[in-house]
């Protein structure tokens, strides 16, 4: 029996065999043990045993494209372990929630004696601000309030402060949920309700760039994502004056990705996360209720209650787009 901690572990045999243990808890969120891969994908590079913790893989140090260097006398045989992670498309981009992982793996044989050195690769991200004016005086702010009691739920003290300018561009990791409020300013009409129409994410400040990446469609949650976003009520106990003329919604943080070529086979394509800054684009319109119409998106409606989206629609006016500075992601630590 051996004992593997939540890490990479790697072993270089007098024999020469390259042994690497994966634990599926070496990262956060946990690592999918079936899509890790190193430089050559030989049928002698799968798992030589695998389990619901644990991928273990057994090899000669020459196979599955390791690279032989020579040192001082020192001779190094070289591998790299990645993970791939989980594509999501859209009709204008794609994006992942996930990290690449990726170990660099080195055997050093120093005449009878072994070296094994494990060396994990991280990339740092870099950002720039912008936003959109338009004819209605809309603001766009990311909440970031944070818990500090025993028993606190986040959602419900996110909203509580928001990030001022000076605190951009912000930096989240994948999957870490993004509070946004987009507010009606200048307006002291009970009766208004600002609506949203299509919320979406760029990659650059223009809000019509590509790629692109719906949150919200027809003010609705994007049906195509796996992390949907959440739709967040504001009633008259949110202590808001005019709770009408905000709307608040959550997602999930993620990075657009890039085709590049692949540089062993130049026919092959890959996607990479190039595309690092995130730019949210909502489509804003102030809505004046109405017999038949209260102003609400029609995501939970039942189907026969669909024909009245167009007569909803008709009743908006002052449509103008607000976008929020930037905010980068960053590999997990």
């Amino acid at each position: 029996m051996c004992y593997y901690g939540k890490c990479v572990t790697l072993q270089c045999t007098k024999d020469g065999q390259m042994i690497v243990v994966v634990a599926r808890e070496s990262t956060q969120p946990d690592i999918d043990l079936d899509s890790i891969s190193f430089h050559a994908n030989e049928p002698r590079c799968r798992p030589a045993d695998t389990n619901s913790a644990f991928a273990i893989y057994q090899f000669p140090i020459t196979a599955c494209g390791t690279v032989i260097m020579e040192v001082d006398g020192v001779v190094i045989y070289e591998n790299r372990m990645s993970s791939t992670y989980e594509v999501a498309t859209g009709l204008y981009g794609a994006i992942t929630r996930d990290s690449r992982y990726q170990v660099l793996l080195q055997c050093k044989y120093v005449g009878f004696s072994t070296e094994a050195l494990v060396v994990e690769v991280g990339q740092v991200p870099q950002p720039n601000p912008a936003a959109a004016p338009g004819p209605l005086n809309v603001e766009l702010r990311l909440g970031s309030g944070v818990c500090t009691t025993k028993g606190c739920i986040e959602e419900d003290v996110a909203f509580g402060t928001f990030y001022e300018d000076i605190d951009y561009p912000l930096v989240k990791v994948l999957t870490e949920p993004v509070y946004v409020e987009v507010r009606m300013m200048d307006r002291t009409d009970p009766n208004l309700v600002l609506t949203l129409g299509r919320c979406w994410a760029t990659a650059n400040p223009i809000s019509h760039s590509v790629p692109q990446w719906d949150l919200l469609v027809d003010g609705c949650p994007y049906v195509n994502d796996s992390y949907q976003t959440t739709l967040v009520p504001i009633g008259p106990s949110s202590g808001i004056m005019y709770p009408t003329h905000h709307r608040r919604f959550i997602f999930k943080m993620f990075t657009f990705l890039s085709t590049v070529v692949n540089s062993s086979d130049t026919d092959a394509e890959v996607m990479s996360p190039l595309k690092r800054k995130v730019h949210i684009h909502c489509d804003t319109s102030v809505c004046q209720p109405s017999f038949g119409n209260n102003c609400e998106p029609m995501c939970f409606r039942k189907k026969r209650d669909l024909g009245r989206a167009t007569f909803q629609k008709a009743y908006k006016h002052d449509s103008t787009v607000v976008s929020s500075l930037e905010i980068q992601y960053r590999e997990w630590n």
